[in-house]
């Protein structure tokens, strides 16, 4: 956080009660973090663990992402990695496909010319 110039005055944190799994901890306690970042107004809000410490953690990791993405003007690994999977289950385009069908085609001819060639009498 230090290296982006995040301080910890520069924080606006807030705790709610969380939702969902947990059982008496997450309905008693308010274990879900709320941090916005004063200066760049980025808010972030994290209650997925039981924990408030654990909480309050990645809280403060997902909002250094946010911020490293903003500053440095690049995608995060994360969106990266969902852009590649989506460049992965596009469709090919015709002539893309056409391409590779003739290119697997060459390489079963050679795999077929490679065969032993068996005459009539040979088992």
């Amino acid at each position: 956080m230090s290296a982006l110039g995040i301080r910890e005055c520069d924080l606006r944190e807030g705790f709610v009660r969380s939702s969902g799994r947990g059982g008496q901890n997450v309905n008693k306690v308010s274990t879900c973090v709320h941090i916005k970042h004063l200066p760049t107004g980025v808010e972030v809000k994290c209650g997925s663990e039981r924990s408030q410490a654990l909480n309050r953690y990645i809280a403060r990791r997902r909002l250094a992402d946010k911020i490293d993405e903003m500053v440095r003007g690049r995608a995060s690994d994360e969106r990266q990695r969902i852009e590649k999977l989506r460049r992965q289950k596009r469709r090919r385009s015709r002539r893309s496909k056409e391409r590779m069908l003739e290119l697997k085609k060459r390489q079963g001819q050679k795999k077929e010319s490679r065969k032993e060639v068996r005459r009539d009498g040979d088992v």
